[in-house]
């Protein structure tokens, strides 16, 4: 079963048990990735539905961090749900040590030795973590192994 065949069981069955909340996520991923079809013509496979949910997700944790600047705690609890709701549709995510032996595997593999060869590593490595790690973090992690 495809991602976007598992989205609209799920909304099915979301609307039968009236979990609004879990309803609304899943009609915004939805229309997200009807969205990406429209814009580019073409049937998003799952590997780009995960790109769309990831995108969601990140989007949803930048909220997160000024919501609690504002002092929204409301907010910041109506996000940290909406990821609960999409993080099942995603592969499963990648601990920090994992992405560190990616790191130092890209590293070896590139011959990267400076701050200037971030670019050779992220290419080789993103395609390896892609969905399965946050951005950020691995950015975090080849600064470091690079330095």
């Amino acid at each position: 079963m495809s991602l976007k065949e598992q989205l609209a069981n799920d909304m099915k069955e979301a609307m039968k048990a009236k979990e609004k909340e879990r309803l609304a996520v899943i009609r915004m991923v939805r229309g997200a990735i009807k969205q990406q079809e429209i814009d580019n013509k073409v049937e998003l496979d799952d590997d780009a539905v995960i790109a769309v949910i990831s995108k969601e997700v990140k989007m949803r944790k930048d909220s997160i961090a000024d919501f609690e600047k504002g002092g929204r705690a409301d907010l910041v609890a109506q996000n940290e749900a909406e990821i609960a709701f999409l993080m099942p549709y995603l592969p499963q995510q990648l601990s920090e040590d994992e992405v560190r032996a990616l790191v130092k595997e890209a590293v070896e593999q590139t011959g990267a030795s400076s701050p200037k060869d971030m670019g050779k590593v992220m290419g080789a490595l993103m395609p390896k973590v892609k969905g399965r790690a946050d951005g950020k973090m691995v950015n975090t992690l080849v600064k470091e192994a690079l330095n």
